[in-house]
């Protein structure tokens, strides 16, 4: 079925969602100064690295699957419009965060965040669909490595995207293509072992109830991205008036 959505891959992306609103409502707490929380080290941060890690990761496993069932239906031409439209659109997601946050935010709005680089991650992994398992394992360590490498050293603004950041830069959240896109290749390397041609090569068990909500989440995830943020802002506001300095 071209539609059909593997509900492992769902699972994963809705877990993912639940450790994204509990640290960003662990961030906000502290933002705001409501509770003293440490959210650059410690638990809560690598909380933070897991969850865009495995959404980064799912990013290059689903593309596998989408690119080999489009393939089979669309031309050449057909196919590069569907992902350029779609890493697009994600990208100018993206635009409206930054948008909000420099108007609410302006000292630390996000400049290339996760929608912006997951946007331009769609439009380049096209050019790796083609690589076997072993290649794109290959590409994928080596964006880590340059990705270690741009982190060593700063520059200018228009390089932000890459990995190299001037030295004065804050922002909210930074996902800059290097390392970060070496996860995606990875993603698509086990969307090649286990997802070959979009199909799921290993069987599952039943599915247990208590996973559908999860499920749920996770196929909505970028709806909720965009509302949880509000709702975490709402629920401070209430519980704590005054807190938010802009509401």
């Amino acid at each position: 079925m071209p539609g059909e959505r593997y509900r492992e891959i769902d699972l994963a992306r809705g877990i993912a969602v639940v450790t994204m609103i509990v640290f960003h409502s662990a961030f906000d707490l502290n933002f705001f100064g409501v509770l003293p929380l440490d959210v650059s080290g410690g638990f809560l941060r690598m909380l933070a690295y897991l969850t865009a890690s495995t959404f980064i990761f799912l990013v290059g496993v689903s593309f596998t699957i989408s690119y080999a069932r489009a393939s089979r239906r669309l031309d050449k031409r057909g196919l590069a419009l569907k992902y350029v439209r779609r890493g697009l659109t994600i990208f100018g997601y993206g635009l409206v965060i930054t948008a909000i946050t420099w108007l609410f935010l302006p000292s630390v709005y996000i400049v290339f965040g996760i929608l912006h680089f997951i946007g331009i991650a769609i439009l380049l992994a096209p050019l790796f669909a083609r690589f076997d398992t072993e290649k794109l394992l290959v590409a994928s360590i080596a964006c880590l490595i340059a990705g270690y490498a741009a982190s060593l050293v700063t520059g200018p603004w228009p390089l932000l995207w890459l990995g190299i950041r001037p030295e004065s830069f804050t922002s909210l959240d930074y996902v800059p293509l290097l390392p970060w896109f070496g996860l995606v290749l990875a993603g698509m390397a086990c969307g090649h072992l286990f997802y070959p041609d979009g199909r799921r090569g290993y069987s599952l068990p039943a599915e247990p109830p208590f996973t559908r909500p999860l499920e749920f989440l996770g196929r909505h995830s970028l709806f909720i991205y965009f509302l949880h943020q509000p709702v975490i802002l709402l629920a401070i506001a209430v519980l704590a008036p005054g807190a938010v300095g802009f509401w």
